[in-house]
């Protein structure tokens, strides 16, 4: 059984935001999302799968469809598949959040 200890995974980049992988399985994938203050990741959408966005610490903005919400730590939203999302981190500190997605794409 592997067990992480998530904060010690942290990593943050000046650049952009950091993605760093947990648990990559045939069937999900789940990632740690760094973001500095000012960092996002852009709108997009997946076809076919739903992604979940955990906050860990911090608060961030999410998009979905259509609507904007601020999300702090212990919240979390789910963005369908087929639907418009991104995350940006509009505050003056760090935001780190936990996303998992399903079922993991196939490029």
């Amino acid at each position: 059984m592997d067990v992480i200890r998530v904060f010690e995974k942290q990593q943050f980049a000046a650049e952009k935001m950091k993605k760093v992988g947990l648990f990559d399985t045939q069937n999900l994938f789940c990632d740690l999302y760094c973001l500095e203050p000012g960092q996002e990741q852009k709108s997009h959408t997946h076809a076919h799968e739903d992604k979940v966005y955990f906050v860990l610490e911090g608060k961030v903005r999410v998009r979905i469809g259509g609507d904007e919400k601020e999300l702090s730590a212990n919240m979390l939203t789910l963005a369908p598949a087929g639907s418009e999302h991104g995350v940006a981190n509009h505050t003056n500190t760090r935001s780190t959040l936990l996303v998992f997605m399903a079922p993991k794409p196939q490029h």
